[in-house]
């Protein structure tokens, strides 16, 4: 593979896995190709990615190999300037979630590339699961890691989050698995302006197509109301 910008990340991995075809900074993949201020703002894409031990994306090589060629598409389809930003998220603990990619979409980093490097990654997250190189996690903090996120991120340049989850959120702010359980109240605005919230797999592993609506439904009422332009959550595709 081509070389693209270096992920930072706290984790012993194979040689063979894509964790090290990156390297340089988001800013020198970026330094040949600045642009003038009146261009248009540049898309930003951000990816979460839920280690959550409800979510198949840890458990089953399958589902993480379908969403992840999902996700290559998302990446694939961006400009230069684009920028790429990637987290994982499940307890409420920044040590346990140490993925952490940033990058800029550049002359020396190519949508094809940087969607094949995390693209990798993505399909190989139950190998590193079982192997003990990343945790599955016993919460599951959605909405706290997207008020976390919202921030860092400027809703006045075209801005898309992707979330690979399964939309169970069970946090101390709400538990949705449970019956009769609910989101907590959107926070107004923080997300005003943002294209869309798009989650891949939700309900996936509850085997219920009830359950995958009330999620559905519970997301759509959270994502309006903080803002979003759009809120998508499919189950399959």
């Amino acid at each position: 593979m081509k070389n693209l910008a270096r992920i930072t990340i706290g984790l012993a991995v194979s040689a063979g896995l894509a964790f090290g075809i990156l390297s340089g900074t988001a800013d020198a993949a970026l330094s040949d190709e600045q642009e003038t201020t009146d261009r248009a703002a540049p898309p930003h894409l951000v990816i979460g990615l839920d280690l959550s031990k409800s979510n198949p994306l840890v458990t089953s090589d399958v589902f993480a190999a379908q969403v992840a060629e999902r996700l290559g598409d998302e990446i694939r389809g961006l400009p230069i300037r684009a920028r790429v930003t990637v987290r994982s998220f499940g307890v409420y603990d920044t040590n346990s979630n140490p993925l952490r990619i940033d990058q800029v979409i550049s002359g020396r980093a190519r949508p094809d590339d940087v969607a094949e490097g995390i693209q990798a990654i993505v399909a190989n997250l139950p190998r590193l699961v079982r192997e003990g190189k990343l945790q599955a996690q016993m919460k599951t903090n959605i909405v706290p890691f997207l008020e976390t996120m919202s921030e860092g991120i400027d809703c006045t340049h075209p801005t898309k989050i992707v979330l690979l989850t399964d939309g169970a959120e069970d946090s101390e702010l709400g538990r949705l698995t449970r019956s009769g359980g609910r989101l907590p109240d959107p926070r107004v605005g923080a997300f005003s302006g943002c294209d869309e919230l798009l989650m891949l797999g939700i309900g996936r592993g509850f085997n219920s197509p009830s359950t995958t609506e009330r999620f559905r439904a519970a997301w759509t009422i959270w994502a309006e109301g903080t803002g979003f332009d759009r809120f998508t959550g499919l189950y399959d595709w």
